[in-house]
């Protein structure tokens, strides 16, 4: 999607508010769903989205005001955290990742939902078609999701020595599988010993070795 058109979908959304609804918040508020935490990793990001949103002489607490809900990578928190953005009158729905994504979507099929997004929007039910999204949920798939494989042929050219590689991933995430799978191929191709450590949270972890093309396909 395209800034012009985030931007015009703020603004029709003002527009279309009622009367009494304005008069308590005078101005739009966007509602920016985070499935982690405010930190060094998220804190560039909000940057640039309130860049963005300068650039298109859209000031904030002038012409909008954003609510910030974070999950700190608790997923099954989202839900509630968007109906909480829902609750407060939203114009529109920022949601800043997959879980986000379907989480909004949950809980709302009446307020706009833009969102950012590395996994395949189509394949996990979040749009109809990238074409025609259809409903209230629309947004950019930048398609790093489907990279696994080649982030692993980049890793084994700049480390022609390695032995092991450790693959961390989130099974909370809905996305998880198929980077895997990617992996997982990619691996068998090249006979490359993967291990691969599932973590929600600093707890907890469970190790799968992919430390052989067969393995590759039974222990993962």
């Amino acid at each position: 999607m395209k800034r012009r058109e985030f931007m015009a979908l703020i603004g029709g959304a003002a527009v279309g508010w009622p009367l009494a609804t304005r008069a308590q918040q005078s101005i739009p508020a966007i509602g920016y769903l985070g499935a982690t935490a405010l930190d060094d990793y998220t804190t560039p990001q909000i940057d640039a989205f309130r860049q963005g949103l300068k650039e298109s002489d859209l000031v904030e607490e002038r012409d909008l005001t954003i609510l910030f809900q974070w999950a700190d990578g608790h997923y099954d928190r989202l839900p509630a955290l968007a109906t909480e953005l829902v609750s407060r009158n939203v114009s529109v729905i920022f949601a800043s990742s997959l879980p986000s994504a379907l989480a909004a979507k949950q809980v709302t099929s009446t307020v706009p939902i833009v969102f950012v997004m590395g996994a395949d929007p189509v394949k996990l039910g979040v749009v109809a078609s990238l074409n025609r999204p259809g409903g209230n949920v629309t947004g950019m798939y930048q398609y790093y999701g489907a990279l696994g494989g080649k982030r692993l042929e980049l890793i084994r050219e700049l480390v022609p020595s390695l032995a092991v590689l450790a693959v961390l991933s989130n099974p909370n995430n809905p996305n998880a599988e198929d980077h895997l799978d990617d992996i997982r191929s990619a691996a068998r191709a090249s006979g490359q010993q993967v291990d691969v450590f599932r973590a929600s949270n600093e707890q907890t972890s469970m190790r799968h070795s992919l430390s052989s093309p067969d393995a590759a396909s039974t222990r993962c």
